[in-house]
């Protein structure tokens, strides 16, 4: 079923009609500033009359790119082109096919995130190339993107972002030399357009208000997400919980999905444990139990002392609690998963033990802040001192150009990760849920 578009802003309409005939279209703001709808919305447009039959649809992986792009919340390129696209494969690769007003085109779908992305679009020449959240994805992979479409019939690249900081590479390396050439030539063919909320027609008053209130003015959240602003992150990248410690414990958890984060030691660093539970109705996460033990780099006792600690933190659990439905560790360490298993072996357990998604430091900063913001995090009160502490301690890496915390042995990064394995698989489930 086709959705209507929501009326357009004169901000967005001028943006889609400099999009047919400039080359380069970026599409730069806050959450929910209708860049995907307003981008998606000018591709399609350019497609239905565009001379070349090959197209490109990318993100940091395919699974963004599909949802960024070809659904976009029931307003992408699949609602658009309703009753006349089906996916399928291109020559084994994904893609969607679409009848358009002069013939069929084929969309490839790809991802763009990993230093070698750019091999996977290598051999081909696009018409037009869509990369959403392109500060995400390899320089080599942007590159790679500009040189495949360099002898399109009628050449087009659409980015969308969201803010980062001002020294970000793709600022810096990217933007700023296609700004310095549209300075020199106004017909050079670079479109930018900044978007944040207020430009989108389609929230209402009532849910503006809403979503307004679960961020601090002051928070470069706010004025990342809301005023689409490039802001450099703070010093302490978790303000919320140092300035206001108590307003987050609670002494009666909520119990649902119970799953527990393990981190593994080397190198200096300690093993580190962190049970969660996460609402079924993805609606808030309450933290449970937090352990840090520290190792020695001697193999032998190194697994003694994972087995034991994490032995003592599964019982803990248990005893508390009744139950640990699934376990998120780094399965690429093999020898630990199996200490892992021999522990559960032992106590006649049989939770899955899943590979951590390990998501990038950026997402997990944005996500533990927001709900933190929001409220919608506690700790039990006592038995998670470690992790509230990391989250106290972490700051920002002053050497990096995205957010991204400083790991020198000065905070505990090793519970950090813990932390993050355990709730990471169901960030954007619950930040959806949230409004975030």
């Amino acid at each position: 079923m086709y959705n209507n578009y929501a009326p357009f802003c004169v901000k967005q309409t001028n943006y889609i009609n400099k999009c047919q005939d400039h080359w380069l279209n970026v599409a730069h703001g806050g959450k929910r500033g209708g860049k995907n709808v307003t981008n998606g919305l000018a591709f399609c447009i350019a497609l239905e009359n565009h001379p070349n039959k090959l197209h490109l649809v990318a993100g940091y992986d395919t699974s963004s790119a599909k949802l960024n792009i070809l659904d976009c919340d029931g307003f992408g390129i699949l609602n658009y082109f309703t009753g006349r696209c089906h996916e399928g494969k291109y020559k084994n690769r994904e893609c969607l096919y679409i009848q358009t007003a002069t013939g069929e085109k084929i969309l490839l779908i790809s991802g763009g995130g990993k230093a070698n992305s750019y091999k996977t679009i290598k051999g081909n020449t696009y018409g037009m190339a869509y990369v959403t959240e392109a500060n995400e994805c390899h320089p080599d992979f942007l590159k790679e993107v500009e040189d495949r479409t360099l002898s399109s019939d009628g050449r087009k690249i659409f980015h969308d972002l969201n803010p980062k900081s001002p020294k970000h590479w793709y600022y810096e390396e990217y933007l700023k030399f296609h700004e310095e050439q549209q300075e020199k030539d106004p017909s050079y063919g670079f479109n930018y357009e900044e978007f944040n909320i207020y430009d989108n027609l389609s929230v209402s008053n009532e849910k503006l208000k809403k979503v307004l209130s679960t961020y601090d003015r002051n928070s470069i959240w706010f004025k990342r997400d809301i005023l689409g602003k490039r802001i450099a992150s703070e010093s302490f990248l978790f303000s919320p919980i140092i300035e206001n410690e108590e307003k987050f414990y609670t002494k009666e958890p909520n119990i649902s999905y119970i799953s527990t984060g393990v981190d593994f030691g080397g190198n200096g660093s300690a093993h580190a444990f962190v049970t969660s539970s996460v609402s079924r109705s993805f609606t808030g996460i309450d933290v449970l139990k937090s352990d840090r033990t520290e190792i020695v780099d001697d193999i032998h006792t190194k697994l003694k002392q994972l087995k034991e600690a994490f032995k003592r933190h599964v019982l803990f659990i248990l005893n508390k609690y009744g139950k640990i439905d699934v376990i998120w560790a780094d399965c690429a360490e093999q020898i630990l998963i199996s200490a892992l298993q021999e522990v559960l072996d032992e106590l006649q357990l049989h939770i899955p033990i899943k590979d951590s998604l390990k998501t990038p430091i950026s997402g997990r900063i944005y996500a533990i802040n927001m709900l933190l913001m929001i409220g919608k995090i506690r700790f039990v009160e006592g038995d998670t001192k470690e992790v509230v502490s990391a989250l106290q301690e972490a700051v920002q890496d002053p050497d990096e150009d995205d957010d991204r915390w400083l790991d020198n042995g000065t905070s505990d990064i090793d519970t950090m990760d813990a932390f993050n394995y355990g709730i990471e698989n169901w960030y954007k489930q619950i930040l959806k849920v949230l409004g975030g």
